[in-house]
């Protein structure tokens, strides 16, 4: 296959992009008064503006062509149909048929993957009523109040960013909580508070091996049985999500209570399966089914539209654009709704795992920048933190702001006071302001010359950064499914634009890897491996103050 940088849609994007560089955003708006309609696209309750891109109709269709060249609907067909689209792991891809409402079959392999869906939907269904209206009970015979999800990674994040999203959903039913980090504190704090008798924990590992995972469950496992005075107390207080059914039952967990982990869905992107139980129970089975039916309305669109009119393609387009063409390093994520707080740090994961790659498909290294690091944080608290950095310094962030027309908990005054902001920030970071303004303003709050001529450098912003609208009508369980398959199909679509492999996650196992090994020199005397020489005297100085403390 042809080399990205050797297509000819790509190198007239590297010209194009050159010229662009030269034009402000301000000119194109001047010059188009129906810049909004060319470039905007209303889809399932979302309003997406795109207008505040350094764009023209020609830099769109470029990308288009671009995209066409790179058989993203070739590509797109391949995910949806089961093909092994994960390379390096062999595996399909189909995260999609999770949350597939349509209920056709699809066979891969010579298995019905709807059907495997649908039987998990039903146990999970079947557990969460159990525990939600007391039936299931703990040891001493009392109803559990809390549920303690443990896990890392997407078997953390994406679960404790919808319940976070939705908590207005929550009838309160049960307590859920969550513990991801090793360090021992997180798990203690969580705790510390709860009674063992009550306490219901999930261990989400699909190997259930994870290190950090497996020594959280552990240490759970020992606060119950110190309670209980009985092993067999587990039983009644753990389930599992994995595939490793073996391991899962060595450590106390009934087989019935182990729900099932696909090697077609990856951690990231995995919420929607049994990975979900704890937004199931926390909300209802019923909610989380419209969390399902709002990601599979975007994937219906992501598969059936052409790519002009197509969300999460026009969304990954621009990313390339902003980054691999004009060559922006980061992306900000801004939601201006308080209960998307978890948002950045989810699509972080999502895009940066998936994404952050140097090799292309055949193992060749990238001569292109891939993906931008991402960031963000609530609008109004990163306005009195980083926008500063957005609206001033030298490097360029687009960012993606996202809003509801609807706030989820009216209070007089409040969420027009917020949207104000986040409409005028877009414009603020579109626009600026030069120089010849500045001084025109401070002229006319009647400062002297002395002070424009000290202060007019420091106010003006040069504008022209770009920004994405995301626009919806409310956060609810099927705008946030619908949010979160955008962004999925985002990722898969500038994974095959930049001809990288969007599905493994090489990088994170290195660490790992070396962790394993340097714990047992922590914990033992008598092992020592070889390091350069700052690891070895960072091993060797905590050792020694840990010994002598």
């Amino acid at each position: 296959m042809t080399a990205r940088t050797k297509l000819q849609s790509w190198q007239h994007l590297t010209n194009h992009a050159d010229k662009m560089k030269d034009e402000h955003m301000n000119d194109l708006f001047a010059a188009d008064e129906q810049r909004f309609n060319r470039f905007s696209l209303k889809v399932s309750g979302f309003l997406f503006d795109y207008s505040k891109n350094l764009i023209t109709a020609e830099t769109m269709q470029s990308l288009f062509t671009l995209a066409r060249d790179c058989h993203l609907e070739e590509w797109r067909e391949k995910m949806f149909t089961g093909e092994r689209i994960n390379q390096t792991e062999d595996r399909a891809v189909l995260h999609v048929a999770l949350r597939d409402r349509s209920k056709s079959p699809l066979i891969v392999d010579g298995e019905n993957l709807t059907e495997m869906v649908n039987s998990a939907l039903e146990q999970i269904n079947a557990f969460t009523q159990r525990v939600r209206t007391g039936e299931w009970l703990g040891y001493s015979g009392k109803r559990i109040s809390d549920v303690v999800n443990i896990g890392v990674g997407g078997s953390n994040l994406g679960p404790q960013m919808v319940t976070e999203a939705l908590k207005h959903y929550s009838d309160n039913c049960v307590n859920v909580h969550y513990v991801s980090n090793v360090d021992g504190t997180q798990i203690a704090d969580v705790l510390r508070p709860l009674d063992p008798e009550k306490t219901l924990f999930i261990i989400s590992s699909k190997t259930f091996t994870t290190t950090e995972t497996m020594t959280n469950a552990q240490t759970a496992m020992k606060w119950l049985v110190a309670s209980a005075f009985d092993e067999n107390a587990i039983a009644k207080h753990f389930v599992a999500v994995s595939a490793n059914k073996e391991n899962a039952t060595k450590f106390g967990i009934k087989e019935e209570n182990i729900f099932d982990m696909w090697d077609w869905v990856g951690g990231r992107f995995s919420l929607w399966s049994a990975i979900g139980l704890p937004i199931a129970l926390d909300l209802g089975f019923d909610k989380f089914i419209e969390l399902l039916e709002g990601a599979h309305e975007i994937d219906q669109h992501f598969y059936n539209s052409p790519l002009e009119q197509n969300m999460p393609v026009i969304m990954a387009l621009l990313s390339l654009w902003n980054c691999t063409f004009l060559g922006s390093q980061s992306q900000a994520i801004l939601p201006y709704d308080q209960p998307l707080h978890m948002l950045s740090a989810y699509l972080q994961q999502a895009e940066m795992e998936s994404n952050g790659k140097s090799v292309n498909w055949f193992g060749e290294t990238v001569d292109y920048p891939t993906v931008p690091s991402i960031w963000g944080e609530i609008g109004i608290n990163g306005q009195h933190a980083f926008y500063q950095y957005l609206h001033q310094s030298n490097n360029v962030v687009p960012a993606d702001f996202i809003g509801s027309v609807e706030s989820t908990t009216p209070v007089q005054g409040h969420h027009d006071t917020l949207m104000a902001n986040f409409f005028a920030q877009t414009e603020a970071l579109m626009g600026g302001v030069n120089e010849t303004q500045v001084r025109e303003d401070l002229k006319a709050k009647g400062r002297t010359q002395e002070y424009i001529d000290n202060v007019a450098p420091h106010k003006v912003h040069k504008g022209n950064r770009p920004t994405n609208t995301i626009l919806m009508n409310r956060i609810e369980p099927r705008s946030l499914g619908g949010l979160i398959a955008l962004y999925e199909h985002k990722i898969f679509t500038q994974g095959v634009l930049l001809q990288i492999c969007s599905f493994d996650q090489w990088g994170v196992e290195l660490g790992k890897g070396l962790a394993n090994r340097i714990q047992q020199e922590l914990t033992q005397d008598d092992v020592s491996n070889p390091h350069d020489n700052s690891t070895s005297e960072l091993i060797k100085h905590y050792k020694h103050i840990k010994a002598n403390s």
